[in-house]
């Protein structure tokens, strides 16, 4: 899957938190937020005066891009046929990202899961 693919399932699939994604939509998906993130900060950094800090453009990127961000990641999951619950791991410090991040780097289930076919079949 490319960029602009990755980027076009996910925010079309802005909620859908069923079937699979593999590992390209969600690697690809959260360099795309990377570069939101980015634009967004500087955008509030130009807005900011000295005693005035503005976030607002920052939050409201964020706030976009939260559920296709978490849709995705259920996606991830379901494509190592782990539930979608597992990401709620983010929430233990430093060891829960660092497993998320080994699953999320792992090639998923070879063949249909119980969540569905396997997205590297159909391409």
């Amino acid at each position: 899957m490319t960029f602009g693919e990755s980027i076009k399932s996910c925010l079309n699939g802005y909620v859908k938190f069923d079937g699979r994604a593999p590992r390209s939509e969600y690697w690809w998906f959260l360099v795309f937020i990377f570069i939101v993130d980015v634009v967004a900060v500087c955008i509030d950094l130009s807005a900011s005066t000295i005693y005035e800090k503005s976030e607002l453009v920052s939050a409201l990127a964020n706030l976009a891009l939260l559920l296709p961000n978490l849709a995705v990641c259920v996606r991830r999951l379901h494509d190592l046929n782990k539930s979608g619950w597992w990401v709620l791991l983010s929430f233990i410090p430093i060891i829960g990202p660092i497993v998320l991040i080994v699953w999320f780097a792992t090639r998923g289930t070879v063949g249909a899961n119980s969540f569905g076919e396997d997205p590297l079949a159909a391409a």
